[in-house]
């Protein structure tokens, strides 16, 4: 591949793209790392953690979220300055090595977490932080690989095709754990009915703590493909001069932004929906059990089906966005959020609509009632949106941005996704513990899609 360099040494879009093994390796880093987010923070560590490591289940939710706040702190700080230490250095691959092997370390160690030791709990804890913002970074710059892979009219489909690509290897390892390593303690089996492989005892969740060697495990083989087909932009000066050269240009970028109203808007946009969409997937397990009773297999087979929803999502979402346009589908799925979000508050154990139907029998068949039926197709939905609606916004921030500086705008990217990532679960907290309703609670989300909606419709694509 051909990167130009320009006079001011900074690098333009290549002038001949790469074949179909670099595009498809750089694919497959999304693959690569979704089980982390599937796997522990989401469905089965997370849970697990709060449930049976920490003293109960209140304070381990207390100590997942200081942990995940500290490591978005890191993150928030440093994406901007990393992304433009990596713009004036012009190598993406090194800092992707380095951080996916904090990824790797951090998760590897969670197989620590025993149930039921307190002593465990701060290391347990760093681990996961220091997994959480290898992951991230990791993130960040593998997204500024992208307008070096296609022409920018191929952008969208690039992008949606990545995300769906992570959601079916999220789905993958959420079946591997469930049916064959994570069993029951008190039945000893898995959701397939099987003996869990490797002999992994069920009565110290080792089922459950597999998760985090598993993750990277997974991360390593599959992010190599990456490291050998996937070129990457040549070398441009040493770390030192970088260095300089990357924090002067982000106090410029920075002061730019005045300027650049739609891409201002954009990010503050990113901020805010961003927060929503986080907070929507992190307490939408929780709210299905609190209302239905769900539980860890339940939950599981839940994520699932949200998964395969999101995987059909963000690959027609591709689709659209190079059809339509990366803002429109933006749009398209704030909507589809909106919608999802206002019915799921109408949707109880015993009435749909404020329509009474037949609650859920103890014991019966898997989402036999009528109402947890409803929350699968509305949690469809917005698995279905939440795909495109990242992929969407990663391409339009390419459209936007200036292609000298992309790794820095991802980082401050980056920085708006986190920045205020503790404002939705702190007013669900507040919401839900002033009211004592879930309903009111997961209300405030509403206003998240509302204000994104408002705000995207202003920028100018």
């Amino acid at each position: 591949m051909d990167v130009a360099i320009s006079e001011a040494g900074n690098a333009e879009l290549p002038k001949v793209y790469p074949g179909r093994a670099a595009v498809v390796s750089w694919i497959f880093f999304d693959w690569a790392a979704q089980p982390y987010f599937t796997l522990i923070t989401t469905f089965v560590f997370a849970p697990y953690f709060a449930g049976f490591v920490a003293p109960d289940p209140a304070s381990g939710q207390a100590m997942w979220g200081f942990a995940t706040a500290a490591a978005g702190l890191a993150i928030a700080l440093l994406s901007p300055v990393l992304g433009a230490i990596a713009d004036a250095s012009g190598r993406r691959k090194p800092w992707i090595a380095g951080f996916g092997a904090l990824l790797v370390l951090g998760s590897s160690l969670m197989w620590i977490g025993r149930p039921g030791d307190a002593g465990i709990i701060p290391p347990l804890l760093f681990a996961y932080a220091l997994a959480s913002v290898g992951a991230e970074f990791a993130t960040v710059f593998n997204n500024a690989m992208m307008p070096t892979l296609v022409p920018p009219n191929r952008i969208g489909r690039l992008s949606g095709t990545g995300w769906a690509t992570g959601y079916v290897g999220g789905v993958l390892s959420l079946f591997l754990v469930l049916g064959f390593l994570a069993a029951s303690p008190e039945s000893g089996r898995t959701l397939f009915g099987f003996k869990p492989l490797f002999g992994l005892d069920p009565a110290t969740h080792a089922g459950d703590r597999i998760t985090g060697p598993l993750t990277g495990l997974w991360f390593i083989v599959f992010v190599t493909p990456l490291f050998l087909f996937t070129p990457d932009y040549p070398a441009k000066r040493p770390v030192r001069q970088a260095l300089r050269q990357g924090l002067r240009e982000l106090k410029q970028t920075i002061g730019e932004l005045p300027r650049r109203k739609s891409l201002a808007t954009f990010l503050l946009a990113n901020m805010i929906y961003a927060d929503g969409l986080v907070s929507l997937f992190a307490f939408g397990g929780i709210y299905a059990a609190g209302t239905f009773g769900w539980r860890t297999i339940q939950i599981g087979t839940f994520g699932i089906i949200l998964a395969i929803a999101g995987v059909f999502g963000a690959w027609l979402g591709g689709k659209l966005d190079d059809l339509l346009g990366p803002k429109r589908v933006i749009t398209g799925s704030l909507v589809i959020l909106l919608f999802s979000i206002t019915a799921i508050l109408l949707v109880d154990k015993d009435s749909i609509l404020f329509v009474p139907v037949a609650p859920p029998q103890p014991g019966g068949a898997l989402f036999a009632g009528a109402a947890e039926r409803a929350y699968l197709v509305l949690g469809c939905l917005i698995g279905a949106a939440g795909g495109p609606l990242q992929a969407a916004s990663r391409t339009l921030l390419i459209h936007l941005a200036p292609k000298d500086r992309i790794a820095q705008f991802f980082g401050l990217f980056a920085l708006t996704g986190k920045v205020t990532s503790f404002m939705g679960p702190l007013l669900i907290g507040a919401i839900t513990a002033a009211t004592a309703s879930q309903k009111a609670g997961m209300a405030v989300l509403v206003l998240f899609f509302l204000a994104g909606l408002a705000l995207i419709t202003r920028v100018r694509d």
